[in-house]
């Protein structure tokens, strides 16, 4: 079969495009490479150091692998009566997860209301609960403090489940994601008898999964990396959250680093492995929430 000069000219031209990007992409890739490297050097480090021995731990200058391999900090910090590390664990855990879930409920009916329902003031509602983002949580420490032990609910987890319940972000990206889906399936499911809560339960939802993932992966680890408020409103050793347990290491073992840091990869396992199964739809939620304004 012969080929035509027009043929060979532009099959000569794909070539030699495809020669002049092969050296761009090979730069591409190892800018993308060494930046990966200096993003997961600090957590490699902190595991390395979380398995070396408390002298080596303190060394100067810092070593990348153990010598010798020690367990002696993961043995110490999950055997000792004085830091209850796995009571701290759970703790985190159940007021992380009851967080999350209630930040998804409030926002998810919030959210629908703002973007579905036509009602007098709904632009300034959302106004309102737009500015708040602008408040520093921190001033609202006394106000919250003074509420949660009107309630009684000092030195227990609902002080660290039930304040953040209403979250303002939350309600802002799943407005976003509710306004991208299409109306028509609204509309259908209204002519068919459809209920605007059968309409929100049984279509809206099913088709926010990724937002809804996405803002209670976001939820889940705002609430387990808080610090600052469980200090002020968990007293008891058993009571802490991990966050709040761990800072009492470095005081009560005289900065062991090796402690520290074996503290902080437990603290980091849970993150890491919900980050790795909810990735993918971490990307559509966000990709998805910016389409329309």
């Amino acid at each position: 079969m012969t080929t035509t000069p027009e043929v060979r000219g532009r099959t000569a031209g794909r070539t030699e495009k495809s020669r002049s990007a092969a050296p761009r992409t090979v730069v591409r890739y190892v800018l993308l490479v060494l930046l990966g490297l200096i993003f997961i050097s600090p957590l490699v480090f902190m595991i390395v150091t979380s398995f070396k021995t408390r002298g080596e731990a303190a060394g100067f200058p810092p070593t990348w692998i153990p010598d010798p391999f020690s367990t002696e900090a993961y043995t110490s910090i999950l055997g000792a009566r004085g830091t209850p590390v796995l009571r701290w664990f759970g703790n985190s855990l159940v007021a992380a997860l009851a967080n999350a879930a209630l930040v998804v409920t409030t926002a998810a009916l919030a959210a629908y209301a703002l973007a579905r329902m036509e009602f007098r003031g709904r632009g300034v509602v959302f106004g309102m609960i737009i500015a708040t983002l602008f408040v520093p949580p921190v001033i609202l420490i006394i106000p919250n403090y003074l509420i949660v032990g009107e309630l009684g609910w000092l030195n227990t987890l609902a002080a660290v489940i039930v304040p953040t319940a209403a979250s303002a972000f939350g309600v802002f990206f799943l407005r976003q994601f509710f306004l991208s889906v299409p109306e028509e399936l609204e509309e259908a499911a209204r002519l068919d008898g459809a209920s605007p809560l059968q309409i929100f339960v049984k279509i809206i939802l099913p088709l926010s999964r990724p937002a809804l993932a996405t803002l209670a992966l976001l939820a889940l680890l705002t609430n387990w990396n808080d610090f600052l408020w469980p200090v002020y409103v968990l007293f008891s050793p058993e009571m802490q959250t991990l966050p709040a347990g761990l800072s009492t290491l470095q005081s009560a073992n005289a900065v062991r680093y090796d402690l520290l840091m074996a503290g902080a990869v437990i603290a980091s396992v849970p993150v890491l492995v919900l980050f790795v199964f909810l990735q993918r739809f971490i990307i559509e939620g966000v990709s998805r929430s910016g389409l329309k304004g």
